[in-house]
């Protein structure tokens, strides 16, 4: 029997607590009060079905535990076989889980695991197109908090499952001084003291540029660990690559694309973050055939 936690991927954790939540609040959403009536009117309470989780289209997996941890909750009495793990790159028409039992069960559950697997396939498999394309260089390819409410734990884990790297969880995890905060704490140089004084020494600084002339103000100050290069286009990347020469992690944001993201590599900087990963990911064509 397959359980959630023997398909999470070998090097990126996900919470079984979480796990649990989610699969709990989509099947709360979708079964309602009364739960799945059509299957109910229709399909007697004894009759068992045979179901396959196929991929429509090739790409990398991620949220087969979701979908098993949804047809358990429906039914202890589903056999649930999964032939792949998150992570695994699959082509159109792999046959990902097979799922047997009672039939009302697997029809209850059948769009709630969908959505979990169409969701976070396609995070992974943008993370992973970003990340081919970096391939050879030292640059890693982050997410951001873009993220859907409720599900950022699930996402960053698709992320992760692409080959990407996590940025920052939440605003308690990480300080990032953005521009606003520069704007109202009175300038680059304030900010970064006031942090500093206020911060333990472990928690490290990362602060957001626009500017070539702010990045020759933080790296005066040598008070900050990491800089953001916002929005700045090729040829100032590098530039700004120049001026740090290693004194400072640098991460590139802003307008990160398909088509740029090669480019950005070259430049130097160490990091790249692109909130499209999960707020603009396709969703991955995932189905659930009965096998009549």
């Amino acid at each position: 029997m397959t359980t959630p936690a023997s398909l999470l991927h070998p090097d990126a954790f996900l919470s079984p607590l979480a796990i649990d939540a989610a699969v709990h609040r989509a099947l709360d959403e979708d079964l309602g009060r009364a739960g799945d009536i059509t299957s109910m009117a229709t399909i007697p309470e004894a009759t068992r079905a045979q179901a396959i989780l196929v991929a429509r289209q090739s790409g990398v997996l991620a949220g087969l535990p979701l979908a098993v941890a949804t047809f358990q909750k429906l039914s202890p009495d589903l056999d649930i076989h999964a032939h792949l793990r998150d992570g695994a790159t699959v082509a159109t028409g792999i046959q990902v889980m097979t799922i047997c039992g009672p039939a009302r069960a697997v029809l209850s559950g059948e769009r709630t695991a969908l959505n979990f697997v169409g969701r976070l396939s396609g995070i992974a498999t943008l993370t992973a197109d970003h990340v081919r394309r970096t391939a050879g260089t030292k640059l890693r390819v982050c997410c951001t908090r873009k993220t859907t409410p409720g599900l950022r734990a699930l996402e960053k884990y698709a992320v992760r499952c692409g080959g990407g790297f996590n940025h920052r969880f939440g605003l308690d995890d990480a300080v990032l001084i953005k521009d606003n905060h520069i704007a109202v704490a009175g300038g680059v140089r304030a900010v970064l003291q006031r942090a500093r004084a206020h911060l333990g020494h472990l928690v490290k600084i990362e602060i957001e540029v626009d500017t070539l002339d702010q990045l020759r103000e933080v790296l005066e100050t040598s008070l900050a660990d990491v800089v953001l290069l916002d929005n700045m286009d090729i040829p100032t990347l590098r530039q700004a690559t120049e001026l740090a020469r290693g004194r400072v992690v640098l991460e590139a944001s802003g307008g990160v694309t398909l088509d740029s993201i090669a480019e950005i590599a070259t430049t130097g900087v160490d990091y790249v973050s692109a909130g499209a990963l999960t707020h603009s990911a396709p969703n991955f064509d995932v189905a659930i055939d009965i096998d009549a």
